[in-house]
Parts: C-alpha cells; structure tokens; sequence
C-alpha cells in the first residue's frame, strides 16, 4: 500500500514514529472538528484523534481520542487510508503521525468522556472541513470521505 508523507521535516531534528488513529465524524450532515488552542495563543483545527496506546487497537483509540477530544461517543467504521505526517505540536515535540483515518458516526453527546481542556468541539459541513483543516493529512483524509460518497 502506497501511503502518502505529508508535512515538511524541519533540518536537524528528528520525528519519531507514532502511531495514530482519526476520525470523520458525522451526524446530520455535518463534521465533528476539534480545535486545539495553544497555550501562547492561536490554534488549529482537526480531525478527532491521537495516539494509540498500548494493547490499543486504532479503532478503539480513534473513539475514545474522540471522546477525549470532542465529548462524543462515535460509532468507527470503516478505515478510509493511511497517512504520514511530520508534525510538530504545540510544546515542540516532533513526530511522524503515522495516521488511519475511519469514517464514523456520531451516536451520543458523552461530556463525561471530555479531558483536554485546550480541544474544544466545532461542526462544519464537509466541504467547509476541507478548507479549514490545518493539517494536510486531514485534509486528505476528508477529500477520500467525499469522493466515497460521490
């Protein structure tokens, strides 16, 4: 399988494999984002999701890093690809998102799940998270959602 690197790697520093899982979350037409603010101002905005933990399948990351994330509890469905991404976060660590995106589907607001503080929920319709997501990998990843529904 041919899977696309996204991101520019800055010289001199490394990004360490990580292993992640996101999600496309619908309801009603509409796309659930995550924006994450830095702590020095600004932000970003993606798609739900992180890293895998141990013993963690990425099915199961992509819902729980979306109840984490958003306060949703999502039904995962089918994987959409893989993506790699060299990314820096806010605190400067580096990483190579080693990426699967899942279609899923919203089944309840869960605000017991939420933990981090600095990810707020945004919906959009779906043409409206492929202009906004920050990242390219996401960006990718949502473009797929739409051509499989064309």
């Amino acid at each position: 399988m041919n899977v696309p690197q996204f991101g520019e790697p800055e010289p001199g520093r490394s990004y360490p494999d990580r292993p992640a899982a996101f999600v496309i979350a619908e309801r009603d037409g509409r796309i659930a984002l995550v924006r994450v603010a830095y702590g020095a101002g600004g932000s970003r905005l993606d798609l739900p999701g992180g890293g895998i933990d141990p013993g963690e399948t990425a099915q199961e990351a992509a819902a729980r890093e979306c109840g984490e994330e958003a306060g949703l509890a999502v039904a995962v469905g089918a994987s959409l690809g893989r993506a790699d991404h060299f990314f820096v976060n806010q605190d400067g660590k580096t990483h190579n998102t080693r990426g699967e995106f899942f279609e899923g589907r919203v089944t309840a607001e869960a605000p017991d799940l939420k933990t981090e503080d600095d990810h707020s929920l945004e919906w959009m319709t779906p043409h409206q998270a492929l202009a906004a997501l920050s990242r390219e990998s996401h960006a990718w990843a949502m473009a797929l959602w739409l051509r499989r529904r064309a």
